[in-house]
């Protein structure tokens, strides 16, 4: 169930003189990547064959994932009038493919995969509270606010899944961790960069991964205060079986903050040279 409708954010209140023009192209790609979760339903069916529960609960929240695109979408295109959303979606899918005739999860397990989801919307809760934050504009500031929670309520659901297969499958501590901090690595993966790229790049252009996550990431990582990074680490720590709040967590999260903007300033140096 949907606990909000594009038609009832308040368009009107739409401010274009508040619009940092440097967060439209990380919206462009999110919107599209958003609108992908379809496929991802369907991969995620094929892999939980047998589990009439969890397959509803995927596809409910596909259907979520789709609105948070078309709801990213239209404020792009007002921000940006001359852009298309469902061309560049189109553009998209013809560009970037996820494996959906599968038998089996690529994590290994049911329980790996289901810690691969909690990684995944443990970074996009934190994603768009930080874009939340970061921009003045009051309806694309509602409707992140609005993505964050559902992206939180998906962890929850991926996260209380996991524990149902824990159970049985019975990874250790070590095992998570090792799968939690693979998934967060692969955020520089082929996933935003192509989006970027077709979002953002006139067709015909080369795709260069190099380029186009470098572009992605300066403007996205920019976003994140240490707030923020907290709470992803909070996330991840509960995922794996650490206590969520804790001395080494707030270490742990300081840490990978500092890493953040270093890795954002060497993003923006390699953007620049383009």
């Amino acid at each position: 169930m949907k606990h909000w409708r594009i038609d009832q954010m308040n368009w009107d209140a739409f401010d274009a003189s508040r619009v940092d023009p440097d967060i439209i192209p990380v919206i462009k790609a999110a919107a599209v990547v958003e609108r992908n979760g379809l496929d991802y339903a369907v991969y995620l069916g094929n892999v939980f064959v047998g589990d009439p529960d969890f397959r509803q609960a995927a596809d409910n929240w596909a259907v979520e994932e789709v609105q948070h695109g078309d709801a990213l979408g239209k404020w792009a295109m007002m921000a940006d009038p001359g852009w298309d959303y469902m061309s560049a979606f189109e553009r998209y899918r013809a560009t970037y493919h996820i494996e959906q005739d599968v038998d089996a999860s690529i994590r290994g397990s049911r329980t790996g995969e289901l810690i691969a989801r909690c990684m995944v919307e443990t970074g996009t809760s934190s994603f768009y509270t930080a874009l939340a934050d970061a921009t003045d504009e009051p309806v694309l500031k509602a409707i992140c606010k609005q993505i964050a929670a559902d992206e939180y309520r998906h962890f929850k659901l991926f996260y209380d899944h996991m524990h149902r297969y824990l159970k049985r499958e019975k990874l250790s501590m070590w095992q998570r961790t090792k799968i939690a901090l693979g998934r967060v690595t692969e955020s520089e993966d082929d996933e935003l960069a192509t989006a970027y790229y077709t979002t953002n790049l006139p067709t015909g252009t080369p795709y260069d991964h190099k380029s186009c996550i470098a572009a992605y990431m300066a403007r996205a990582m920019g976003c994140y205060q240490l707030k923020h990074i907290n709470r992803v680490t909070s996330m991840i720590f509960k995922t794996i079986g650490f206590a969520p709040h804790s001395r080494i967590q707030s270490l742990v999260a300081k840490a990978m903050f500092r890493l953040i903007r270093f890795k954002a300033q060497r993003f923006r140096r390699q953007a620049a040279m383009v």
